[in-house]
């Protein structure tokens, strides 16, 4: 049996999601963030020496990293579903894309995270204007121009097709959704980009969908 170790407002939910979609019977072991500090509890650390999720343990194996997850269960689960045809055009669209969304997309999401938090962060007051102008000097040169390009750009591959690979949902959107659903809360991903709102709906319509936010509990980036 799958036991996903499954932290709260995470990646690991696409994780769930993915075996809603491939039917696939697992567990889950909760996990809570740290109120103060948004960390992973300590407790992870027992499954993996990172202390990170997602991990998920099948048997004997533990994987962690999400792109790795999907991997691994597309190749011992999927039976050929949620992927194009190996030599074609969208498998080659598919690779990219599950590799775009933690090497490309999530970097100057956390980026924008980190330091719209210096900018909120107590500290003594005459820290607090320099610590702020270094902050906005940083989003305003750096992130966020990053932000506005890398959305740009997805807006114009969904401008292309349905789905992230081609005309077919596959793996690929579902390891697309964290970033998008953080760019749509926190990155400036609004109605100036409608094909990229429209595949959020599509995605969160889906049951698979529905299914893994029911499991999985509260899930603050599950919004249009």
């Amino acid at each position: 049996m799958i036991t996903v170790h499954h932290l709260n407002n995470s990646r690991s939910q696409r994780v769930l999601w993915l075996l809603e979609e491939l039917g696939v019977p697992y567990e889950i072991k909760h996990y809570q963030r740290d109120p103060k500090t948004m960390l992973a509890p300590p407790e992870l650390r027992q499954v993996h020496p990172l202390g990170k999720s997602p991990v998920i343990t099948d048997g004997d194996v533990t994987v962690a990293e999400s792109g790795a997850i999907i991997d691994y269960l597309m190749e011992r689960y999927a039976q050929g579903r949620l992927a194009p045809a190996a030599g074609t055009p969208e498998a080659l669209r598919h690779r990219y894309w599950m590799h775009f969304a933690e090497g490309s997309a999530m970097p100057p999401l956390l980026l924008k995270l980190i330091f719209e938090r210096i900018k909120h962060t107590k500290m003594p007051f005459f820290i607090k204007p320099i610590a702020r102008g270094i902050a906005d000097k940083v989003l305003g040169t750096l992130v966020d121009p990053n932000l506005s390009r890398q959305l740009d750009f997805i807006e114009g591959e969904l401008q292309k097709s349905e789905w992230f690979a081609g005309p077919e949902f596959t793996a690929a959107d579902i390891q697309m959704s964290f970033p998008l659903e953080a760019s749509r809360q926190r990155a400036g991903l609004d109605e100036r980009r409608p094909k990229a709102l429209a595949w959020l709906a599509r995605i969160h319509a889906r049951p698979a969908y529905k299914r893994a936010l029911e499991r999985g509990g509260p899930y603050s980036f599950a919004n249009d």
